[in-house]
């Protein structure tokens, strides 16, 4: 089913859904890497269960904001409460930046001990095999929570995912540096902090992916200008309009806004102009969502001579 299609409550359901899935094999993954980190003297396993601890903290934070951003509008959100949805999916994209930059911090810090003669402990097998087990998890969970998230039109599952994502190639670099410590000896344990300091870049790249766009719909940023052509079009395809002006678009979490002007003759009679508008509304509807917030005001062209409204 198309995202377009599907109603608040089925599309809240499907977020549920999937996100409660994540949470589920986040926290299973959350205790095994804090208890392999710990028994496998694994400074990067550790860094990799706080980065899992994150996952589990935007799980919740997407099952409560999601739950407010479906609300109906009402007397104190007219444009409804799909903000809400904008606003988790910029706090998963700050979380993920901080455990981004936790992790360089301590993977640093240690790199720095190794060559001050800070001896480092030799991460044990335990470490390892946990660090494979969750780049299994975390890459198939990555891509059923962004199939689900593009189906079900959710920034935040899709954020969520991409949270996902970053775990799994977090895990990677440590299951890397764990394995090449294990494999070459005490002179390369420096390999463990080393791939936690590597895959810390990773992260904080997708966090400013995440957060940018965010504070762009906040900002009350435009929808991209090919879309606007799209409506564009479609004024000028009907019948009797002339000059649409005064164009304004914006995002609301999963929905649009859609505000223009347009022009028609002053003697057509208010029956038509309305259908008229309403017909337009459903166009743009049909090109945005059915949830689109559309407002059309009228003004009449009168012998060529425009009045405005």
């Amino acid at each position: 089913m198309d995202a377009l299609k599907l109603t608040s409550k089925e599309r809240e359901k499907g977020i549920y859904k999937v996100t409660l899935a994540g949470s589920i094999v986040n926290a299973l993954l959350l205790v095994l890497k804090f208890v392999a980190g710990i028994v496998g003297n694994s400074a990067a396993m550790i860094a990799d269960a706080v980065h899992s601890l994150s996952d589990f903290a935007t799980d919740i934070i997407v099952l409560i904001f999601v739950r407010i951003s479906n609300k109906p509008q009402d007397k104190g959100h007219d444009y409804g409460h799909g903000k809400f949805e904008t606003l988790a999916t910029l706090l998963i994209g700050c979380i993920l930046f901080l455990v981004g930059v936790g992790i360089f911090w301590n993977g640093a810090s240690d790199i720095y001990g190794v060559f001050n003669g800070k001896p480092l402990k030799s991460p044990g097998m335990v470490a390892l095999v946990a660090a494979v087990i969750s780049v299994l998890f975390k890459e198939i969970l990555y891509h059923y929570t962004i199939a689900r998230g593009k189906k079900l039109g959710s920034q935040s599952v899709v954020a969520n995912a991409w949270h996902h994502r970053s775990d799994a190639f977090s895990s990677i670099g440590t299951a890397v540096g764990i394995g090449g410590a294990i494999l070459l000896g005490d002179k390369w344990v420096i390999l463990d902090p080393a791939a936690a300091v590597l895959v810390s870049f990773f992260i904080c790249k997708v966090a400013v992916q995440l957060v940018v766009p965010c504070v762009e719909e906040l900002l009350e940023k435009s929808l991209p200008e090919e879309t606007e052509q799209e409506i564009m079009r479609i004024l000028n395809s009907f019948q009797g309009v002339s000059d649409p002006h005064h164009l304004r678009t914006r995002r609301i979490g999963n929905y649009c806004a859609v505000e223009v002007h347009i022009r028609m003759d002053g003697n057509v009679p208010l029956a038509k102009a309305h259908d008229t508008s309403s017909a337009i509304e459903g166009r743009i509807k049909s090109l945005l969502g059915e949830e689109t917030i559309v407002y059309i005001h009228l003004e009449p062209r009168k012998n060529g001579l425009m009045q405005e409204g």
